[in-house]
């Protein structure tokens, strides 16, 4: 019996030849047939993988070869050698069995394929190319396969079906999941037990054939100007992805645009109307269809890919200020934030958000170096945040960094750094030093005269420099750390990796009549 669940009969252009339960799938599809790119459909036995690829063939009126990898032989797709006249080449004996004249190919039982020949169907699927040689009539290069894992529901273990290797699978642009009975709805089931027509060709009277080759023209023009909203939807879900464990080639990346926009030309939907809820949809299915993970048994986590798809999506269809705060927040770098902070920030009310927010989400040894690191620019008025902003900074950087109040380090080891708006600053160390002030002197007597670099900056008073000297201040990050109450593996990764960057990026931002902008100390990346 059916309930509300229960998907809706096909009435698409593959149901149109004959192949059901495609419904949801048949975008995706139809956008890899219209780039060209490939496609591998997983599925168990007898859900209609290999019917599906040969209809496609049969209604595009294609010159197809449908090879079983679990038999085929290499001589078997290119023909017997032989050398030419004058002995100083090799020619292929064609039969009407070679893939020389192709225009389609279908690789069944992909996943049953010796090694030795899955490696030489690298080239073919993803170049077009056969020992080297163009196969100049080739134009789409499918496969199928079972699953490589017997982790199904109902206990089937195909064997000799392995893992697809991954470098293969990555050529894949599309890697579909084909459904069982289960996803079969009411109608389409009785339509699949139906034997009316079993035997014939398909066809839909030319109509798939006449809307390909429109599809592929408008693809083909809009290639050199792919819409803006589907590469940053791209960029953004393979980030988040990433950021979740999920690894996408930038290969990958490249196809998925390509397939996105091979679907949105299909749906007939223009990149200035994109956003509506059946858009939403259609760009995660595609994500879910590019994942080629699920070739060598490792399906990713749905959740991971839904929560991934959805911070894409409002990344890039977000307006305004919340689009800026959405890409500000789904950076994972903190270096990678403060460049967006530095340079892309739309006025002071949306930064002193995005902080806010920062210090709010974020876990807080990451808060905390960002806030080390922010800080000084903040204070010298070198960051796109109001004062509530600094503020907020400031709470989690009072315990290195001081505004108001002199400071004073005597007899310390190692090298020292100092910050101050009002107050003098008086330091002497068996290294090196950095200080800055804005309205107070500086007296600084430094061991060590070997540094790379070195600032002492005061608006309103006078600098006195002493070197050599036999006294320092070793502000580890462990010590940072400490101080700040947090845990010391967690201050070594958060600080010591990041801070680096991030003095770099902060200070980039000073001209050379400001105050320069600088982190906390003795913190190498």
């Amino acid at each position: 019996m059916s309930d509300t669940t229960t998907p809706s009969p096909s009435r698409g252009r593959l149901a149109a030849l004959g192949a059901y339960g495609f419904d949801t799938q048949e975008p995706v599809i139809l956008a890899a047939l219209t780039s060209g790119d490939p496609i591998l459909l997983i599925g168990r036995s007898g859900t209609g993988k290999t019917f599906l690829l040969n209809s496609i063939s049969e209604a595009l009126g294609l010159e197809h070869r449908h090879y079983n990898a679990s038999l085929i032989s290499f001589d078997d797709l290119v023909g017997f050698p032989y050398p030419d006249e004058a002995k100083s080449s090799i020619r292929f004996l064609e039969t009407p069995a070679t893939v020389w004249g192709a225009e389609s190919v279908l690789i069944d039982e992909i996943s049953r394929c010796k090694p030795e020949h899955q490696n030489r169907l690298f080239s073919l699927v993803h170049e077009r190319r056969i020992q080297g040689l163009a196969l100049t009539k080739l134009r789409y290069r499918w496969a199928a396969m079972n699953p490589c894992s017997s982790d199904q529901s109902g206990g089937e273990e195909y064997l000799g079906a392995e893992p697809l290797d991954p470098a293969l699978a990555d050529r894949f642009a599309v890697v579909l999941e084909v459904g069982d009975w289960d996803a079969l709805s009411d109608a389409d089931r009785r339509l699949v037990a139906n034997p009316t027509g079993e035997g014939s060709l398909s066809t839909d009277g030319g109509q798939l054939k006449t809307a390909l080759a429109q599809w592929q023209r408008t693809f083909a023009a809009s290639l050199d100007d792919c819409p803006a909203p589907i590469v940053d939807y791209v960029c953004a879900a393979t980030t988040a992805l990433r950021d979740g464990g999920i690894r996408l080639s930038p290969r990958r990346t490249r196809l998925i645009t390509r397939t996105l926009l091979g679907a949105t030309i299909v749906k007939g939907i223009a990149p200035e109307a994109l956003g509506t809820s059946a858009d939403d949809a259609l760009f995660r299915t595609v994500l879910e269809a590019s994942l080629p993970q699920r070739a060598w048994g490792a399906t990713p986590d749905a959740d991971k890919v839904a929560a991934a798809h959805r911070l894409a999506w409002n990344a890039t269809m977000l307006q305004g200020r919340d689009r800026w705060l959405h890409h500000f927040h789904l950076q994972q770098p903190l270096d990678r934030k403060a460049q967006l902070l530095l340079e892309g920030c739309p006025d002071l009310d949306t930064g002193t958000l995005a902080i806010e927010q920062l210090l709010a989400n974020e876990p807080r040894e990451r808060a905390a170096a960002f806030s080390l690191a922010a800080y000084p620019a903040a204070v010298a008025g070198h960051l796109p945040i109001g004062a509530e902003a600094v503020n907020d900074l400031g709470r989690l950087a009072q315990p290195m960094l001081t505004v108001n109040g002199e400071i004073s380090g005597e007899s310390l080891q190692g090298d020292a750094e100092a910050h101050t708006v009002n107050g003098s600053i008086r330091l002497t160390t068996t290294g090196t030093a950095v200080a800055n002030t804005v309205n107070g002197s500086l007296n600084v007597t430094m061991g060590r005269a070997d540094w790379t670099e070195a600032t002492f900056k005061t608006v309103n008073g006078g600098i006195t420099l002493k070197l050599p000297a036999s006294f320092g201040a070793d502000l580890s990050a462990r010590q940072i750390g400490e101080m700040l109450g947090l845990k010391t593996n967690a201050v070594e990764v958060a600080l010591h990796r990041t801070l680096t960057r991030l003095r770099s990026d902060f200070e980039g931002s000073d001209q050379s009549d400001r105050a320069r902008a600088t982190a906390t100390p003795d913190v190498a990346n």
